[in-house]
């Protein structure tokens, strides 16, 4: 179904009316395994708070929020450390095949996402807005890059085609 260590299905003909509010806590061998996935040292403290919501006839609003604390490799020192990480969910789910884009190209639509086999695989959502909120360009707190210092005449193309030429 997808390569996302981490899966929790939702049935979508079982939603109440009003509604369900899920509260995921992954154990620590998957939160190992959503580390891999990120790219990152570890996943800690992961929880999501999700609430599946019946939308028209056939649909599904999943809305909520992901939190955990990730250990990742400083950019600058590449020393580990520790970041809080919260990431917003709000995704429209169809199910699969019905979707029929707007007629107008003006204002592009971000398309709902499918409902395959009648149901929602909210444990991979929960990977997936994890790995979106992962900081592309980690910095520990209080880090800062400091350029080698250099002879400005140094990075000049020409300079180094002295060295070529004078090679003392």
């Amino acid at each position: 179904m997808n390569d996302l260590p981490y899966s929790h299905l939702v049935q979508v003909t079982d939603l109440p009316a009003h509604g369900l509010r899920l509260e995921l806590v992954p154990d620590a061998a998957t939160c190992a395994g959503l580390a891999r996935f990120a790219g990152l040292l570890a996943v800690e403290d992961l929880k999501a708070q999700l609430h599946f919501a019946p939308e028209g006839a056939t649909g599904v609003h999943v809305t909520g929020r992901v939190t955990a604390t990730v250990r990742q490799t400083c950019g600058v020192t590449l020393e580990a450390f520790d970041a809080p990480l919260a990431e917003d969910i709000d995704v429209h789910f169809v199910p699969a095949g019905t979707y029929e884009p707007p007629k107008e190209e003006d204002d592009p639509v971000d398309p709902p996402d499918e409902i395959v086999d009648g149901r929602i695989d909210a444990g991979a959502l929960v990977g997936e807005f994890l790995a979106l909120g992962v900081d592309p360009y980690p910095r520990k707190p209080g880090a800062v890059f400091e350029p080698p210092a250099e002879d400005p005449g140094a990075l000049s193309p020409f300079a180094a085609l002295a060295r070529l030429k004078d090679p003392e």
